[in-house]
């Protein structure tokens, strides 16, 4: 199992936001998570990364307990993270911004891998442009980018479709589809768009009020599920 989370429980101050989470994302897949606003899907995302600290439980990632590892350390180890809101440097280029997600590499240096350019193609042509230019969808192209610069073996992907023009969903979701064909990434995916999720994910969990209510099996994603956990 490449990421193995069990009994975590996180919090913001004194308020509890994780309750004994559990979650696990096998090698080569694509697991999603999914949940109303603020059950705490980011904060779950962020404490992989090691943005949040862990009160209590443990997250092991390829076979090491990463729980008390700072973020750059969790990195290098090949963890890529795309928040939501996509946070590119807006006043770096196009391949600034890449360069800085080579730092996530073991080395911390080298060039910007050619596969990262095959899965982008619009990005070449962009590479001096500021990312600040960029519209949403190129920038979240961008960071997607970016995070797969470092070459990771798993990838952290919160909301990518969220203020995304249809055009870009598609071109995003052809990306995963390859990065998920190539089986050597492993992508824990944060999506409300349930058609998005349904057509990418091998396994689901669903969150709410902090702790994991459903888990499965995509194809078994039932209707009462989506009603009671899903919908608004």
């Amino acid at each position: 199992m490449l990421l193995r989370i069990e009994h975590l429980h996180v919090a913001y101050g004194e308020s509890l936001i994780l309750r004994d989470v559990h979650l696990q994302v096998p090698a080569g897949q694509v697991v999603c998570l999914m949940g109303r606003n603020g059950v705490g899907k980011t904060t779950l995302l962020k404490s992989i990364m090691g943005l949040l600290p862990a009160r209590a439980g443990s997250i092991d990632f390829d076979g090491q307990a990463i729980t008390h590892m700072r973020p750059e350390q969790r990195a290098r180890r090949g963890i890529g993270y795309v928040p939501q809101g996509r946070e590119i440097f807006p006043y770096l280029s196009v391949l600034e911004n890449l360069r800085i997600g080579l730092l996530g590499r073991p080395a911390g240096n080298g060039s910007v891998p050619e596969e990262v350019f095959q899965l982008f193609p619009a990005l070449r042509r962009m590479l001096g442009r500021k990312g600040g230019v960029l519209s949403g969808g190129e920038q979240q192209q961008l960071a997607i980018a970016r995070a797969l610069a470092a070459q990771p073996k798993l990838l952290l992907l919160d909301e990518p479709t969220e203020g995304i023009q249809p055009s870009i969903i598609g071109e995003i979701e052809t990306v995963i589809e390859r990065i998920k064909g190539q089986g050597n990434i492993s992508l824990l995916l944060v999506e409300q768009y349930l058609e998005f999720a349904w057509r990418l994910a091998d396994t689901f969990y669903v969150m709410q009020k902090g702790s994991i209510v459903a888990e499965g099996k995509m194809g078994e994603l039932t209707e009462d599920v989506i009603k009671r956990h899903l919908t608004v």
